[in-house]
């Protein structure tokens, strides 16, 4: 039986290769995002194997696929904050909440992005816009349904409403630092949430 020349091997192996996918450049940023690198447009081009064209129509600017970086990263730690939350009403609410601000201020590569480009971490962490707070808005209007309907909660404002401002709120105490210069301080955050909730 004749052996495939070296042209023939390339080309069946050409034949087999994925092409990339919007999912790869997700994860090719991720990847950068967690080692603590700038996540450069060009060079993500190049390392998923697309035009700098390519990957703008996908993902749609910097700030976009950035916050959908960090989206992959806050998601499953609402899980987790969802997850360990005790009790019931307004007081397993503000577990979640309490819980989740921690993970932000835990997460070393959050805090190296927000240190080495604060402007660009606060627009893509706080506009409203992103994809990342629209979702994180999203969740504590269903977190807040969820403890309505099931957990003895009594809402004084629509969940939609509700959720934003305690997501506003938690931003503007957690990202003090770079909108005022002072330190940041959750427990304000957790203490108008309460007032908010009960």
């Amino acid at each position: 039986m004749r052996r495939p020349t070296l042209l023939e091997q390339h080309l069946a192996a050409q034949r087999n290769e994925r092409p990339a996918t919007p999912t790869d450049v997700l994860h090719a940023a991720r990847r950068r995002f967690l080692r603590g690198e700038r996540v450069d447009m060009n060079e993500l081009a190049q390392e998923v194997g697309i035009s700098r064209a390519t990957l703008y129509r996908w993902v749609g600017s910097r700030d976009q696929l950035l916050g959908e970086v960090l989206w992959s990263l806050a998601e499953p730690a609402l899980a987790q904050a969802r997850s360990e939350a005790k009790g019931r009403g307004a007081a397993w609410v503000l577990a979640v909440y309490r819980r989740f601000g921690d993970l932000i201020v835990e997460f070393e590569p959050l805090r190296r992005f927000v240190k080495s480009e604060p402007e660009c971490a606060l627009r893509v962490m706080t506009s409203k816009a992103s994809p990342q707070q629209r979702r994180v808005v999203d969740t504590f209007r269903d977190i807040l349904v969820e403890a309505q309907e099931r957990k003895g909660l009594q809402l004084r404002v629509d969940p939609e409403t509700l959720a934003f401002a305690m997501v506003r709120i938690g931003e503007s105490f957690l990202w003090t630092d770079l909108i005022t210069g002072e330190a940041p301080d959750l427990t304000k955050a957790h203490e108008v949430a309460r007032m908010l909730l009960t």
